[in-house]
């Protein structure tokens, strides 16, 4: 299960036009040993139709997900999901803010020079105009931590 902002976070009416995804972060509970990624809600399939490709959205696998880490799956294997805790940091509109956002998080707690953390590797890639509407979440995100 997800949590977001301690309580569980299973929404019964999660709708594609509400919200892309979320920037997540999952933490096993005996090492402390963490990792931040992003996850959508939907993905886009397509499907053969009287001879038509027809594409359409469909709920992603996020419900079970435990990262694109293999460092971090080959761990949950070995110690079980029970000694983790997923919890949903921010959740987002867009796919570029999911993509800002993560970014964000994995620069700001330094995953990359941690051993604390799983992750291995950071990429993004946004532009400008992307990010306008999270722009003010940030700035007061960064404020709030000065």
């Amino acid at each position: 299960m997800w949590f977001y902002n301690g309580n569980i976070y299973d929404p019964d009416d999660l709708d594609p036009k509400d919200l892309y995804g979320f920037v997540y972060l999952i933490e096993h509970i005996k090492s402390n040993k963490k990792y931040i990624g992003k996850k959508f809600f939907w993905s886009r399939k397509t499907r053969q139709v009287k001879g038509k490709r027809k594409r359409y959205i469909t709920e992603s696998d996020w419900r079970d997900y435990y990262g694109s880490s293999e460092k971090l799956n080959e761990a949950v294997d070995l110690y079980g999901k029970e000694e983790y805790n997923r919890s949903i940091i921010h959740l987002c509109k867009t796919k570029s803010e999911c993509a800002y956002l993560e970014a964000y998080e994995q620069f700001t707690r330094n995953v990359l020079l941690s051993d604390e953390y799983y992750n291995d590797w950071i990429s993004v890639r946004v532009t400008s105009r992307h990010v306008d509407k999270i722009r003010e979440m940030i700035m007061e995100k960064i404020d709030d931590s000065c």
